[in-house]
C-alpha cells in the first residue's frame, strides 16, 4: 500500500486505537479489585470518623477498628431490619437494590429516587447505644452532597455530622466539608419531641440568645443555596421519606435493639 494512501493512514489509526483500547480495558479490569478495596476503606474511614473512633495515623487498623461497629440493613419504607443481609451484601448487590421513585412534592433533597434498602450502623458501649450512624445525601447548588449523620442515644441529638463528597464552589459552598463548620453540628437538636426534623442552616450567624439556637447552624458565607441544600437533605433523611419509620420503631421498641 502506498505510504501516502488515506486507507493506510486510517488502517494505522484504527490499529493504534484498538491497541490502546485493549490496554485501557485491561487496566480497568485489573485495577477494579483495588479500586473496590480503596472505596471500602474510604467508607470505613468516614464511618469511623462519624463514630468518633478514628484517629489520624490509624489507617492500617481500619478493619480492626471497624469491628467495633455493628452494621445492619433496613427496609427504608417500613423501617424494619432486613434479616440475612449485611451491608457488604448490599454493596455487592448494586443495581439489585431496587430504586424507589420519590414524589416531587416530597423530594426536598432533589434526589428523584432512593434505594429500597439502606445500610445503617450502630456504635455501642457495652449494651448501651452510643451513636446511630445514618448515610445521607442531597442536592446542593452544583452537586449531590454525600455524608453521614450520627444521632445520640436519644435518637434526636446530633453527635457528629460529616459531608465527605461534593462539588460545591471552593471557598464558599465547599466549606460544607470544613472540620470547623462541621464541628458546629455537635450536640445540636435535630428532631423535636413529635419526631419532626427541625435542625436548619440559617443565613448568617446563630443568635445564641434565640430559643431556636439549639437547632440552628451558622450559615456559610456566600453559599445560601448550599446551606439550604444541607438543611433539606437532613430534613429529608430524618423525616418520613428517609429514616423516620426506623426511628419511630426504635423509639417504640418495634424492633429489638439491645441497649436502646
Amino acid at each position: 500500500m502506498h505510504k501516502e494512501s488515506p486507507i493506510r493512514v486510517l488502517a494505522i489509526a484504527a490499529l493504534v486505537c484498538a491497541v490502546c483500547s485493549i490496554f485501557v480495558s485491561a487496566a480497568a479490569v485489573g485495577l477494579r479489585p483495588q479500586q473496590q478495596a480503596n472505596k471500602l476503606r474510604d467508607t470505613q474511614r468516614y464511618i469511623l470518623q462519624t463514630a468518633g473512633l478514628y484517629e489520624p495515623g490509624s489507617e492500617g487498623d481500619l478493619a480492626a477498628l471497624f469491628q467495633q461497629i455493628e452494621g445492619r440493613v433496613i427496609d427504608l419504607e417500613t423501617g424494619e431490619f432486613v434479616e440475612g443481609v449485611t451491608p457488604d451484601d448490599l454493596e455487592k448487590q448494586g443495581a439489585k437494590n431496587e430504586a424507589m421513585k420519590i414524589a416531587a412534592e416530597s423530594d426536598i433533597a432533589g434526589l428523584g429516587e432512593k434505594p429500597a434498602r439502606r445500610a445503617i450502623y450502630f456504635v455501642r458501649e457495652g449494651n448501651r447505644l452510643e451513636r446511630l450512624i445514618l448515610p445521607v445525601e442531597g442536592k446542593g447548588l452544583w452537586s449531590t452532597m454525600h455524608g453521614f449523620v450520627a444521632l445520640g442515644p436519644d435518637l434526636a441529638t446530633i453527635k457528629t455530622f460529616c459531608i465527605y463528597d461534593h462539588a460545591e464552589t471552593p471557598g464558599l459552598g465547599g466549606e460544607v466539608s470544613s472540620p470547623k463548620w462541621l464541628a458546629l453540628w455537635d450536640e445540636k437538636t435535630a428532631i423535636d419531641a413529635e419526631g419532626r426534623p427541625i435542625l436548619e442552616v440559617v443565613k448568617g450567624a446563630v443568635d445564641p440568645r434565640s430559643p431556636n439556637a439549639d437547632h440552628q447552624i451558622d450559615g456559610l458565607s456566600g453559599a445560601t443555596l448550599t446551606g439550604r441544600g444541607v438543611t433539606n437533605l437532613v430534613h429529608f433523611w430524618l423525616g418520613e421519606q428517609g429514616y423516620g419509620p426506623l426511628l419511630d420503631r426504635l423509639r417504640e421498641g418495634g424492633d429489638h435493639v439491645e441497649g436502646i
